[in-house]
């Protein structure tokens, strides 16, 4: 599928380390890669030659299986040659990548022909804070997709963490206002800082931004000098489609102005009013998240997080829903690629 567009979920048919299982074919083993955590699940093949997109499209159950318990699958020793074998093993999966639309970082299209990006053009010297990807959005994708091109000399690790286990240990009282009142995300284009909305939207088309907010539940609002502000409401918590779990899922902490650093959030707040920010987070109805609210989260999200060193031709497979992910920092090349896959609505799955 090339846009954002519901659809029924396919059928899928640094610790030291324990074997939990072999599968029917005896190709494959399924080890937890930390003893202390469940995530990520290592998936590596016995046999020299065993083909991942092959393996995996003859084993969607067990995958599926895998990955409502574990949540991310890495799967590693494969020899995953280029894009085009990664871009196979998601359609193999998952049924194909998605357009990114909506967009919220800057990536690159690896080429036109398949919906493969880079993970995030982001300075090499940044970290970027754990989230759920697209968890802001009305439409987002269920699985997605890493695979390591070049790692990087250091750094550069992509953290991942459970979000059962970080709902677990939110403040019951933050918890239930969040449910009760909602997010409400605002993001501002075109002044200065952030996204240009032509490249947002993929379009420079007044029209068709409007249509596809109208589609998916954004109300656009535009400004003076062709900037546009636009306002949306979502969940804070959804219900996982396939397992049933209530899970924290949202933007309101990767969002909201306080996660800035301190010295770039100091720099737009004495320019900017909150609801004028490239983007920031409220309750919502309208009102401010309180700074202890956030500061908690914060601490929370980075607390469940865990990370490996990348592997030339990893391929990481996560429940978008489950899993959070983040990014280091690191110095030398780095070639991390991404895709998206399975899209889902908010509104068919939250809570509240």
């Amino acid at each position: 599928m090339s846009k954002f567009e519901s659809q029924a979920i396919p059928a899928l048919g640094k610790g030291r380390r324990k074997s939990l299982s072999l599968d029917q074919s005896s190709l494959v083993t399924f080890t937890p890669l930390f003893e202390n955590s469940s995530i990520p699940l290592l998936c590596t093949p016995n046999v020299p030659g065993v083909g991942l997109a092959q393996w995996a499209g003859e084993n969607r159950e067990l995958l599926q299986e895998k990955l409502d318990r574990h949540a991310t699958l890495l799967f590693r020793g494969f020899a995953v040659q280029d894009i085009n074998e990664f871009n196979q093993c998601v359609d193999a999966i998952s049924g194909g990548a998605l357009e990114y639309l909506f967009r919220a970082s800057p990536r690159t299209q690896i080429t036109k022909k398949l919906n493969v990006y880079s993970s995030t053009d982001y300075p090499a010297a940044e970290k970027i804070f754990p989230h759920n990807e697209h968890s802001y959005s009305p439409v987002f994708p269920l699985h997605l997709y890493f695979y390591c091109d070049v790692p990087s000399t250091t750094g550069g690790e992509t953290p991942f963490g459970d979000t059962r286990h970080l709902l677990a240990r939110i403040d019951p009282q933050v918890r239930e206002e969040f449910q009760r009142k909602r997010v409400l995300y605002v993001r501002n284009y075109g002044d200065g800082m952030g996204l240009p909305w032509q490249t947002v939207f993929q379009t420079d088309n007044h029209a068709e931004v409007e249509a596809y907010c109208a589609k998916i539940g954004v109300t656009p609002e535009w400004k003076s000098g062709n900037r546009l502000r636009t306002r949306q409401q979502g969940p804070a918590m959804v219900r996982h489609p396939r397992t049933g779990e209530s899970v924290w899922f949202n933007h309101a902490t990767f969002f909201n102005a306080l996660t800035l650093p301190e010295s770039i959030r100091d720099s737009l707040l004495a320019e900017f009013a909150p609801e004028d920010l490239p983007q920031n987070t409220f309750f919502g109805d309208g009102s401010p998240i309180p700074d202890d609210y956030i500061t908690h989260l914060q601490q929370l999200y980075r607390e469940v997080m865990v990370e490996f060193p990348w592997e030339k031709g990893d391929v990481v497979m996560l429940d978008n829903i489950l899993t959070l992910h983040a990014r280091n920092e690191y110095s030398g090349p780095r070639k991390i690629l991404t895709a998206m896959a399975v899209p889902l609505k908010s509104t068919d799955v939250a809570i509240g």
